[in-house]
């Protein structure tokens, strides 16, 4: 549903039902929420869950309205897991610490308030005023700007009506604890045998002498922010992947500033290398200059074949930095989210989050999150391809040892290379530590080298020891790689949520999109919509997978096929309405829906999926 012209002031009242979830609120001191009692303050409930790049990108966004409005709006979190450890609830609660959170958050382990609301996206907005009634609906990133100027709408109407009620928010912070590391995300070795390690909570780096213990030197003024300068007054924004440049520099994945830093551990001097400290969005330029060109979340850092290779979880893609020519490029993925091999320039990632070169070069191995897969990419003729080797899509996780192909591992996020050619992987929801060997058997084989690790995100060698980052724990433990592999008990598990029963036969697919107030879809230059669609497995559609710009497309059902999962990929751009700004500013707004669905009679013969707007199809 493409239309450009701004929505009637008219809105359909649509009562929002109450919030329930098992696992009860954090940040509250304790207190149970409810809409009753929040009534006169208009209130934006967040669905995410902490797996997801986009939903924390969404935080971030989310943190300027917050303030600006505190007292009349009340930002509600309401964690809805993927995953099955993002059911536990103090893995709700690290995250929720982790993450910086500064609101009420609901954790809804069986999606009871997220079935309630029929949500069908991580994250989705929804917006509800002052007397209970849902006013707008948004899924994806990129729709602040529009909630910001509805709450202004909100706060117009409801102040003089006597509806709207100022105050303080429900917001109570935990007590602070203190660690020497808090969430760390990823450690180096440096060449004297201490350790540089991310901290990422408490944006710093940290150098830990070699007993991986004991506190050498902080990086950074600790409080979040982008500022280059020595060690006490540069700024990072929870810092991730870190890796040893040629010259003794350190390259830093900044990973919320969106921008890679470089560190002289002596001197402690801090450099912004590369982004402009913006978030890419779609039509943002993929090559060039370093400092010129935006980046997006990245995770991890390697030094392969003279550049640094960059996992940027944002856009799901790899990306390049050559420092001798100071220019940034894309070296694989498509920006669409999923699991396909092949060329580097068609191949899909989803979330990368880890990087490891290979102990003889060859191979750059990747750890691909929300696939729950382990991939490499390697040289191929002039360009590189993209090969799995362990993993199978989005929806499919668990622990399973054995041969590579049907072996199963939870949201890793981190890989380290072996000295035998094989590779750690620090299997992050299985609280593992894994291995994959290529040269066992046809396809390799993956066996657990250590279990109870809480979240490992990354590993690095020492001597015959590997040294994880226990971010959950907020420490380093090392460990002796083991002559044996350790037997556990397979656990597979399936993303499961409710399938949309669909007609046999021809299927409507809408995107609901409606510019918000005071913009319009800008058409000057070409379409500003985009529609990616396709299929789990792909001959669940005979006809209209693909990509257009028509935001509603008929699609053909095979008939043979009774269930599957439709992937729908949108975007939108829409610029501010002002005659008399001959460069108005443009808001992309996107989202990639993946729907569980089975085909039988009786089933719906239209989809509606809402990017920004209320269905009034």
């Amino acid at each position: 549903m493409n239309d450009s012209t701004p929505a009637p002031r008219s809105r359909a009242r649509v009562r929002a039902p109450e919030l329930v979830g098992r696992g009860g609120w954090l940040n509250t001191g304790g207190e149970s929420l409810t809409l009753a009692g929040l009534r006169g303050r208009i209130v934006i409930l967040d669905f995410w869950t902490f797996c997801c790049i986009n939903c924390l990108h969404v935080l971030d966004e989310l943190r300027e309205l917050e303030e600006k409005h505190r007292d009349t709006v009340v930002v509600i979190g309401v964690h809805s897991p993927k995953f099955v450890h993002e059911a536990e609830h103090q893995a709700v609660v690290d995250a929720v610490e982790r993450y910086e959170v500064h609101h009420p958050v609901l954790d809804d382990p069986e999606l009871a308030t997220w079935k309630q609301y029929a949500v069908r996206a991580w994250p989705t907005l929804v917006v509800i005023d002052p007397e209970g009634y849902v006013v707008a609906q948004h899924a994806g990133e990129g729709h602040a700007g529009a909630i910001a100027t509805l709450v202004a709408e909100l706060e117009a109407e409801h102040g003089p009506k006597g509806t709207l009620r100022r105050g303080d928010g429900p917001y109570v912070p935990p007590e602070p604890v203190a660690t020497h590391l808090r969430f760390p995300g990823k450690a180096l070795p440096l060449p004297d045998g201490t350790f540089l390690v991310s901290d990422t909570t408490r944006h710093q780096l940290v150098r830990l002498a070699a007993d991986g213990e004991t506190v050498e030197r902080r990086y950074g003024h600790g409080e979040r922010g982008l500022a280059d300068g020595p060690a006490q007054h540069a700024r990072f924004s929870e810092p991730q992947g870190l890796a040893l440049l040629p010259d003794g520099r350190v390259i830093v994945a900044d990973t919320v500033n969106h921008a890679l830093r470089t560190l002289d551990p002596e001197s402690g001097e801090v450099a912004t290398v590369t982004g402009t400290g913006a978030q890419w969005w779609q039509g943002s330029p993929t090559s060039g200059p370093a400092r010129e060109v935006a980046l997006s979340s990245p995770w991890d850092v390697a030094w392969w074949r003279g550049e640094v290779w960059i996992a940027m979880a944002g856009v799901h893609q790899l990306w390049a930095y050559d420092p001798a020519a100071g220019t940034v490029r894309v070296a694989a993925g498509t920006t669409n989210e999923g699991l396909v091999d092949g060329p580097a320039a068609e191949a899909w990632f989803a979330q990368p989050s880890g990087l490891a070169v290979a102990a003889d070069g060859t191979r750059l191995w990747v750890a691909d999150s929300e696939t729950s897969s382990l991939r490499w990419v390697e040289p191929q003729d002039d360009d590189y391809a993209v090969r799995t080797a362990v993993g199978t899509g989005l929806f499919d996780f668990g622990h399973r040892d054995g041969e590579a192909g049907q072996a199963l591992l939870q949201h890793p996020l981190g890989v380290t290379a072996l000295p035998d050619g094989s590779v750690a992987i620090s299997d992050t929801y299985n609280h593992a530590l894994r291995r994959y060997d290529p040269a066992a058997g046809e396809s390799g084989e993956v066996t657990t080298l250590a279990t109870d690790l809480r979240e490992p995100s990354g590993a690095v060698l020492a001597g015959e020891d590997i040294v994880v980052v226990e971010s959950a724990r907020h420490r380093l433990t090392r460990l002796r790689l083991p002559e044996q592999a350790v037997r556990v008990d397979a656990v597979a598990h399936r993303t499961r949520r409710e399938a949309t029963a669909i007609a046999p036969g021809s299927l409507r697919l809408d995107v609901v999109f409606r510019a918000p107030t005071g913009q319009k879809l800008d058409e000057r230059y070409g379409p500003s919509t985009r529609l990616l669609v396709s299929a789990t497995p792909p001959e669940l559609l005979a006809d209209g997978a693909g990509t257009g710009t028509d935001l509603s497309r008929t699609l053909t059902l095979d008939p043979s096929v009774t269930e599957g999962v439709l992937h729908v990929s949108a975007m939108a751009a829409s610029c501010d309405d002002d005659p008399a700004n001959d460069y108005p500013a443009c808001h992309v707004h996107q989202q990639d829906w993946g729907v569980p669905v089975t085909v039988r009679e009786g089933g719906a013969d239209r989809l509606p999926l809402i990017l920004a707007g209320m269905d009034e199809g």
